[in-house]
């Protein structure tokens, strides 16, 4: 049942067509599972968001031991478009002091999404062990070899490997991260225990890429949804910005080792129920958090103080190539140009978003541009493109652009 004695935020978000389009106009019903009550019924605005409501929640401190109760609340949504109920979504979880951003995508026919509960409170089978260090394969072509790259998508087996009859997901790649991590830990924890969490899923997910784990052995993905074999992966899932915003910072950045170029094969369990040598534990990344240790050097206590961040040289997919240097005001030149091009591209479908000239000279006005895509889709609101905004630029132009 859903308790009392904290407050979080629910904010939904409709789009049309994937992620091309804002669903303008689109009616959200929230409802208490345990009572049938509706308790808001909102609308979605011109960027297709509805306005961010509080809604109740446990004490934060239910999700600050794994003794405690369930540390989170339970709601249903369903959104209308167009006066026809066109997705359910059960099991809508929110988090004290935390903003749950719920995405969907309306489709032309009906749709019923489940949200299990996150690993930490779930019952989920634990992981199989495997060499942290893998032996690579012979080049298939499918990834770039022998430098690590971020891939554009990550395919998802939703099921264990063998299960022909499971459903898979192309996903984005950040979308992915994001997604795993919402699924495994506990969006109210300190930052960097959420910091160290993020890195090594994506160092996960980046091995399983790098060593064409399940294309090696003659299957057509990248990763499966089992805890038993890799990580937790809920299509339609709620995602946490405090997650959002870490990804967004780390989504190019994987843990290794000095003397090796692959990624770490980063295995983890939550530490209370089964704790393994070698692996990080979910809740004791927690507790080290609270001692005041930074994500780095709770990453050493688990996988080695031998441990080093890297950054992956390429991200795979993205039209054109982040230089490394900020788009700011001032800032001139080719990358400016393609920045401004794919805003107004986007502008198509996103008219919230002002044109620009495409002149290559960085000014108020593609600042202005730049900052409005930031609100649109959740990152930070500084009107620079960094790497993450740049990243998430192109992404929605490849998008609007297949769309077209």
């Amino acid at each position: 049942m859903n308790t009392k004695g904290g407050k979080g935020v629910l904010q939904s978000v409709v789009y049309l067509d994937g992620i091309t389009r804002p669903a303008v106009g689109a009616k959200v019903e929230i409802t208490n599972p345990d009572t049938g009550e509706i308790i808001e019924v909102l609308e979605t605005d011109s960027l297709g968001k509805t306005p961010a409501i509080e809604l109740d929640t446990p004490p934060i401190e239910f999700s600050m031991d794994p003794t405690m109760p369930r540390p989170f609340n339970q709601y249903d949504m369903r959104v209308f478009y167009e006066k026809e109920e066109t997705v359910e979504i059960q099991n809508v979880q929110v988090y004290p002091d935390s903003v749950a951003v719920q995405r969907t995508t309306v489709k032309l026919r009906d749709q019923s999404i489940y949200i299990p509960y996150p690993v930490l409170w779930g019952d989920f089978p634990p992981k199989i062990p495997e060499k942290a260090i893998k032996k690579m394969p012979i080049p298939t072509g499918l990834v770039v070899l022998p430098k690590p790259v971020v891939p554009e998508f990550v395919v998802v087996h939703a099921g264990v490997p063998n299960d022909a009859s499971a459903p898979q997901y192309w996903v984005g790649f950040k979308d992915y991260v994001k997604n795993a991590a919402c699924s495994e830990i506990y969006s109210t924890w300190p930052v960097e225990a959420i910091k160290a969490n993020v890195l090594a899923i994506i160092s996960f997910v980046m091995n399983r890429v790098y060593t064409e784990w399940y294309r090696g052995k003659g299957y057509n993905f990248t990763i499966t949804n089992s805890t038993a074999y890799d990580q937790s992966f809920n299509y339609g899932r709620t995602i946490y910005k405090e997650v959002s915003q870490v990804v967004d910072e780390l989504f190019t950045t994987y843990i290794s080792k000095p003397d090796i170029v692959q990624p770490l094969f980063t295995q983890y369990s939550d530490g209370v129920e089964i704790v393994r040598d070698g692996w990080l534990q979910q809740w004791g990344s927690k507790n080290l958090a609270d001692q005041g240790f930074d994500h780095l050097q709770i990453l050493k206590q688990y996988y080695g103080f031998d441990i080093v961040l890297k950054q992956a040289e390429k991200v795979e997919g993205v039209p054109s190539s982040f230089e490394g240097k900020n788009l700011t005001i001032g800032s001139r030149g080719e990358p400016v140009r393609v920045i401004q091009r794919q805003l107004n591209a986007i502008s198509e479908k996103f008219p919230a978003i002002p044109k620009v000239a495409v002149d290559g000279i960085f000014g108020e006005k593609t600042k202005e541009s730049v900052r409005k895509f930031q609100e649109v889709f959740d990152l930070p609101q500084t009107g620079i493109v960094d790497l993450p905004t740049w990243y998430e630029i192109s992404n929605i132009f490849v998008s609007v652009e297949k769309l077209s």
